[in-house]
């Protein structure tokens, strides 16, 4: 990780500036004063899709879901936990594809729920279908190291 690190705010899309070392210590955005890491996904929209893509350091988790899906809807509670335990070493969102289906056509989503791992404006994993918070976890864990 670099010294300095850019992190694109869940709530109002500000890019801001940390030190690495101070990402653990409940750092919050400066324009909108929510916290950067609060162990739980934000909902990702196409109008910011790419910004969070593309400008933020850390890894992007995105959740493809819909709302009739019911693996989506069971992988859901695992997908917060990981949130939880994984922040902030990564990001996690979560992109309604019916909602929001342009992100979701650009990047060949054929199946849900699909995550991708997103790292310097690159996919770097995929995984289809819905995991469990053990293998969740293991695969991020891989998928990001």
């Amino acid at each position: 990780m670099a010294d300095s690190l850019h992190v694109v705010c869940g709530y109002c899309d500000a890019i801001v500036g940390l030190p690495a070392s101070r990402l653990g210590d409940g750092p919050r955005c400066p324009r909108c004063h929510h916290p950067l890491f609060d162990g739980k996904p934000f909902a990702l929209k196409a109008a910011n899709f790419d910004l969070h893509v593309a400008r933020d350091d850390l890894p992007l988790v995105v959740d493809f879901w819909a709302t009739w899906c019911g693996p989506c809807q069971m992988m859901a509670p695992f997908f917060e936990q990981a949130a939880r335990q994984l922040e902030p070493r990564m990001r996690f969102a979560k992109l309604d594809t019916d909602a929001e289906s342009a992100p979701a056509q650009r990047h060949g989503i054929r199946s849900i729920p699909t995550l991708i791992v997103f790292r310097g404006g690159r996919e770097v994993a995929r995984q289809s279908g819905a995991m469990d918070a053990g293998r969740l976890t293991r695969w991020l864990e891989a998928a990001t190291a």
